[in-house]
């Protein structure tokens, strides 16, 4: 699993271009929907759905990917993530937001078979040990994405 930086040291090579990456906490009940990716980043670690404005990117990305309508959204935080290790330094900023099920009756389904193994939902105190490295230094941190 690639590790993270929060400073990148400049060489000769091409330093990280910053991408922006919006990612939906999807909630049912204390469970949150997480897919395993595949990709040059973070391959085959488990990840939050996402990648318009911050809402309407949310909801069409949770559509596109998953096939499932999601209600209104909310801004949780954003991070800052530069990955230093690998033949290219990357760099991220993540937007995460949180939203719900428009229909709890949906399920979920992998519409981008070449960018995800699939997708579950997992009980926030049961996280599968292979999350993506921005999501997993969240949840070290102790961050919390239910309402309290």
């Amino acid at each position: 699993m690639s590790k993270a930086s929060s400073s990148v040291a400049t060489t000769d090579k091409e330093a990280a271009k910053p991408k922006v990456a919006v990612v939906v906490f999807l909630l049912n009940g204390k469970k949150v929907l997480l897919g395993r990716r595949r990709s040059a980043v973070g391959n085959s670690t488990f990840a939050l759905p996402g990648g318009e404005n911050f809402e309407e990117c949310a909801a069409r990305e949770v559509k596109e990917e998953i096939g499932l309508e999601i209600g209104a959204t909310e801004l949780l935080t954003v991070t800052n993530n530069l990955f230093v290790e690998g033949p290219k330094p990357l760099h991220y900023v993540t937007i995460f937001l949180r939203s719900s099920l428009t229909n709890t009756d949906q399920v979920p389904q992998n519409l981008e078979p070449e960018k995800c193994d699939g997708w579950d939902w997992y009980d926030w105190d049961n996280l599968p040990q292979t999350l993506f490295w921005p999501l997993e230094k969240m949840v070290n941190s102790g961050f919390n994405p239910f309402p309290a």
